[in-house]
């Protein structure tokens, strides 16, 4: 059976590129309400293993300030490379970008 961390991996893997989900998306994909353990889950992942941590942000679409490879701005980065429009409050625009996981 999966650890919780790897199930999280797996969903991520799955968010195409310029989208994103929440930290309480996969939480409640999950069966769970614990967004913050999903966030402990990312910012355990090693950088090279190929799971788009990056394409995570909160409710608000608020990067992660603590982004686990080089902060919020590389977070930020990665994601404009994608292709990922943001507000001049610094927060992704979820109308847009918010991937939504089949059911």
């Amino acid at each position: 059976m999966k650890t919780f961390f790897d199930q999280v991996y797996a969903l991520v893997k799955q968010i195409p590129s310029g989208k994103v989900v929440t930290y309480g998306q996969i939480a409640k994909k999950l069966g769970t309400r614990d967004a913050r353990r999903v966030g402990w889950a990312l910012h355990a992942n090693k950088e090279d293993s190929g799971v788009p941590c990056h394409r995570v942000v909160n409710q608000k679409g608020g990067l992660a300030i603590n982004f686990a490879f080089y902060g919020d701005m590389e977070q930020r980065r990665r994601l404009e490379e994608e292709g990922v429009s943001f507000s001049e409050k610094n927060l992704v625009d979820l109308k847009k970008h918010r991937h939504v996981f089949k059911e």
